[in-house]
């Protein structure tokens, strides 16, 4: 067993060609797990990442912000102690909007790959 705190966890810069700013970060939260992964995930003001899937489940949990969750025909509004579970494959981004920042947990299989579908 191991106990820990988000608000110990280190952040660590989650910048990549799938979000549309630098202003991304990531804490791991169960590096030590051999079934899944789960990460606190915080995006800048307006930040979101770009279209994509994933090719296990994915869990979110809202815990700070206020943010976006869009599909190809569906877009809604989020906050805090809101859940999202997207099925493996549904292309989605998720974010922050325009005028605050926004955090959630993300959590998915071990072997999930993510494929970006947009530039």
């Amino acid at each position: 067993m191991k106990k820990s705190k988000i608000s110990e966890v280190p952040k660590e810069s989650a910048a990549s060609p799938l979000f549309t700013s630098e202003d991304v970060y990531r804490q791991p939260l169960a590096p030590d797990s051999t079934d899944f992964n789960a990460s606190v995930v915080g995006f800048g003001h307006g930040v979101r990442n770009k279209f994509h899937t994933h090719s296990s489940d994915q869990l979110l949990i809202v815990t700070h912000g206020k943010g976006v969750f869009a599909t190809e025909s569906e877009q809604v509004e989020l906050e805090p102690g809101d859940v999202i579970f997207s099925p493996g494959g549904e292309k989605h981004w998720h974010g922050a909007d325009g005028e605050h920042d926004f955090a959630h947990i993300t959590v998915t299989r071990k072997d999930s790959v993510t494929t970006q579908h947009e530039e």
